[in-house]
């Protein structure tokens, strides 16, 4: 009986460990209107249509990634941001880089263990909308704007993204 406990003990700590986290599913939880995605990485191949080495190249260490678009309006403003940001930070995330790229702020976080990187977080912001990439694995950070240019130029995904931007401009 005992052995039965210590399996399924070891089988939940595997599990949630590979979580998304917590404050992304509480993000998503609040605002629930959000357009979510999610792709693991079999899901992300298929995005690559032209078969793209690179986008493979890019991809090969993503387990799974969740994708949030929430329409800022006027319940997110400045330091709803600064309380996202710190509520990551107290999941052991560190920020590892800020940059801008076609009029969007990128803000990226990773997770480590003992020195390998395990999660990724990517924020990125503009007037209207903040994005949230949340990955299970890793991705070069000077591929960051690359994966959001791809995912955002993908038939399907790109049509749902500008879809809901439109909706929520309306």
């Amino acid at each position: 009986m005992r052995y039965v406990l210590v399996l399924i003990l070891f089988l939940l700590c595997n599990i949630t460990g590979w979580a998304q986290s917590a404050t992304t599913e509480a993000l998503h939880k609040k605002h629930s209107e959000a357009l979510a995605a999610f792709f693991y990485h079999n899901t992300l191949r298929m995005i690559n249509q032209s078969e793209n080495k690179e986008f493979d190249d890019l991809i090969k260490d993503i387990e799974k990634m969740k994708f949030l678009m929430i329409d800022k309006g006027k319940n997110f403003g400045a330091p709803e941001y600064k309380k996202l940001v710190s509520d990551y930070k107290r999941e052991s995330f560190e920020e590892m880089m800020t940059s801008r790229h076609q009029g969007k702020n990128f803000d990226v976080f990773v997770k480590e263990k003992n020195g390998d990187t395990k999660g990724m977080l990517v924020l990125i912001n503009d007037s209207t909308n903040l994005y949230v990439l949340d990955i299970v694995g890793k991705i070069s950070l000077d591929k960051v704007t690359e994966l959001y240019s791809t995912l955002g130029e993908s038939a399907d995904i790109g049509k749902r993204i500008k879809d809901f931007a439109k909706k929520n401009d309306d």
